[in-house]
């Protein structure tokens, strides 16, 4: 999983946990929720988004409260990963924690356009616009979140360590 390439969905500054994962829909099953992952801000994204597609936001992606369904729903949904200007620190931290790759990414933003085609190389810190031939240098994730990303969260990971 060093490289992920999937299709873009493209989302702007502020993406709010509550936009993420309504509140509305919190105590119902995670199918259900599902059905309502960032609706308010495109209502296509629920229905249209594929395993393997992912996601580039602006500033502040997953701002708001600490839930942790906002990335969990993500994750459901099939998205691959997510590249971002920035992020919110408890979303960034829960994200890794379900093993959902995600990424600071200066410039990436202005560099994409949704529908384009992202390569994503975890392990050189390299986002690449496959649609218009460019590339972009992520913040290299610390060698523990690499690892942890690796083994797809922290439970695969513990799992895995007990078994020793």
């Amino acid at each position: 999983m060093d490289i992920i390439r999937g299709r873009i969905w493209k989302f702007g500054d502020d993406i709010n946990t509550d936009v993420i994962s309504p509140t509305l829909y919190m105590d119902r099953p995670l199918e259900e929720l599902k059905k309502h992952a960032l609706e308010a801000i495109n209502p296509r994204f629920p229905q249209e988004v594929k395993a393997g597609d992912i996601i580039v936001g602006g500033n502040n992606f997953g701002c708001g409260s600490s839930r942790e369904d906002a990335p969990t729903v993500l994750k459901a949904l099939g998205v691959a990963a997510i590249a971002a200007e920035s992020f919110a620190r408890i979303f960034f931290r829960n994200a890794v924690a379900i093993g959902l790759p995600i990424v600071v990414c200066p410039g990436v933003s202005s560099s994409f356009e949704e529908g384009d085609e992202l390569e994503l190389d975890l392990v050189n810190s390299k986002v690449q616009n496959i649609t218009k031939k460019k590339t972009l240098d992520a913040q290299p994730l610390p060698s523990e979140m690499q690892e942890v990303l690796s083994k797809g969260g922290i439970l695969p990971l513990l799992k895995g360590m007990a078994k020793r």
